[in-house]
């Protein structure tokens, strides 16, 4: 009886455990549900964001299936680069006035470097934006206020940067201390442009 008594306690125990668990799935699933939808808006807010801070002529942004040609591709792995999203801009009448890449340097001093810049149809780079940086304090940590501003409103097919002070349109003067910074930066917005340039030959948007 003793044996029958206590199957019958872990029965009993078992099925309060399947039905607490059961509840708290399906609370948990509501919960997601709940939260999906405001980080989802959230997300899309703060991507607009990113898109409107280098290209502030724009009304919206789009975003669009890119996939670089491979000869493209083997050239942007050589400079340690991987392009991101990329977004149409338009102007408030629909028109496309150019993109908004994101495009990620793997090589930072500190891990890798993301922006986004904002490239019109004429091919000039309105501006970048750094989104994700872990250089070193001080030193590449200061790329925002001391490399971003450099590339403001350049109409080149790339960069380079330079230590003895930039004296071309395409030159960008080097951070003191953080030229693996530097570099990495700069190759990341020269990865942007070529995926821009791409997009803007054809064959490459849907």
């Amino acid at each position: 009886m003793k044996n029958k008594s206590d199957a019958n306690v872990m029965l009993k125990e078992a099925g309060i455990l399947f039905a607490i668990t059961l509840i708290a799935g399906l609370l948990l699933g509501v919960v997601n549900e709940l939260t999906v939808e405001p980080i989802r808006i959230q997300q899309e807010k703060a991507v607009q964001e990113a898109c409107r801070a280098v290209f502030e002529t724009a009304a919206s942004f789009e975003e669009l299936q890119f996939t670089p040609e491979p000869e493209l591709q083997e050239e942007l792995a050589g400079m340690g680069v991987k392009i991101g999203s990329v977004y149409e801009a338009a102007g408030s009448d629909g028109a496309l006035q150019g993109y908004v890449v994101e495009s990620v340097s793997t090589e930072g001093y500190g891990g890798n470097i993301v922006l986004y810049l904002g490239v019109t149809l004429d091919g000039t780079l309105n501006d970048i934006s750094i989104l994700e940086i872990s250089e070193t304090a001080g030193l590449g940590m200061l790329a925002p206020e001391e490399l971003v501003p450099q590339f403001h409103q350049k109409n080149v097919d790339s960069f380079v940067y330079t230590k003895t002070g930039a004296a071309a349109e395409n030159e960008i003067d080097a951070m003191a201390g953080a030229t693996i910074t530097t570099k990495a930066v700069t190759n990341a917005v020269n990865g942007g442009l070529k995926a821009a340039n791409a997009l803007m030959g054809g064959g490459q948007n849907e």
